[in-house]
């Protein structure tokens, strides 16, 4: 049975899902509705690449979440129906439980449900875990693609007793500390304001860096992992060392770069510290529901530990169990449209599974 998607959201990794769907010419996805801030089209035969000339003719209507719900009905009537949110926004976001409500299954990246409210959370929880109630499935939005939810409700749902979980999850600052602190004797030594100044120029940071040093997408990311792994986390409970240095902290975007080289110092102190000591400088997450202690910090690693040899813009998550001692791990890609389509495309794939009859 072909299960329909509904999208809300069709910038970069919305566009790219249906990209892939297309390409692919799935016989289990029919993208049967889109919607961007301003208008909404719904289709009763699946969508084709004109669907983004069509998003702007006359057939369009004006978006709102109650119109677009409501012209989903003869979709869900006909066919499993999942809504797609690849918004970043928050009143979407609290739009799920409507939607789980209304016999919708919902899949996102998007981190503001699964990372804000707790009880908006619990109540999504709630409606999707009952036997036959719809499903809901957010695999990017930790680490884009990779298996990183799905790994961890397996251990979960096995019975493993999770000990810690502890990653690298910002592409961003993977690439900074990777840059920056190194063993390698041969790399030539570099500053701190010039490793963030690349990588904005790169486009791997936020238009303001700061969005990236301060640590809150990392928070967020820690806080799902906590949450499906049972922790009541919130942005309160989760300890996060903001390193943008408090003098900086709110300043306009282009004075901040102006002045983050006054603090380069702090940084190669830091650096030459962790490096005296054969060790390197990482920003990781934890989740550690043993000593009920989740933080994000910058830590240092001794050469030996796979987050020392982490190379570019890669993501890392350990987790260690009463299974897995020796942590099993996840690398790879954690950011960018294609991956984090894929790991969209590959979540509907599991709902088109689960609700054949």
């Amino acid at each position: 049975m072909v299960v329909n998607v509904a999208i809300v959201g069709v910038g970069l990794v919305g566009s790219e899902f249906i990209r892939q769907v297309l390409s692919t010419q799935s016989k289990k996805i029919a993208v049967v509705a889109v919607a961007n801030s301003r208008a909404f089209l719904t289709s009763s035969a699946p969508l084709t690449a004109s669907w983004k000339e069509d998003l702007i003719s006359g057939s369009a209507k004006p978006f709102t979440l109650d119109a677009f719900t409501a012209s989903l009905a003869v979709s869900k009537a006909a066919h499993p129906t999942v809504v797609l949110d690849c918004t970043s926004n928050e009143t979407v976001a609290a739009y799920y439980p409507t939607w789980l409500a209304a016999g919708f299954h919902v899949v996102t990246p998007n981190k503001k449900a699964f990372s804000g409210d707790l009880g908006l959370y619990k109540k999504i929880k709630e409606l999707s875990s009952q036997p036959g109630s719809p499903l809901v499935y957010h695999e990017s939005t930790v680490g884009a693609g990779l298996p990183v939810i799905n790994t961890l409700n397996d251990l979960i749902n096995t019975g493993d007793k999770i000990v810690k979980i502890e990653g690298i999850f910002s592409g961003t600052l993977s690439y900074i500390f990777n840059n920056f602190s190194t063993l390698d004797a041969s790399a030539k030594p570099v500053k701190f304001s010039e490793v963030v100044s690349v990588a904005r120029d790169l486009g791997y940071t936020e238009p303001d860096p700061r969005d990236d040093l301060n640590g809150m997408d990392v928070a967020r990311k820690v806080i799902i992992l906590g949450r499906v792994a049972g922790l009541d986390l919130t942005q309160e409970t989760v300890q996060v060392e903001n390193i943008v240095p408090e003098l900086l902290r709110s300043l306009p975007t282009d004075e901040f770069m102006a002045k983050l080289p006054e603090f380069d110092e702090h940084f190669a102190k830091l650096n030459a510290e962790a490096v005296q000591n054969g060790q390197v400088l990482r920003y990781v997450g934890l989740v550690d529901p043993v000593h009920g202690k989740s933080s994000v910090t910058l830590a240092r690693y001794p050469a030996s530990h796979p987050f020392a040899s982490l190379k570019g813009s890669d993501n890392i998550i350990a987790f260690t169990t009463e299974r897995f001692p020796n942590p099993l791990i996840i690398q790879g890609a954690g950011a960018g449209a294609a991956v984090t389509a894929f790991g969209i495309y590959s979540d509907i794939l599991k709902i088109a599974e689960r609700t054949q009859h």
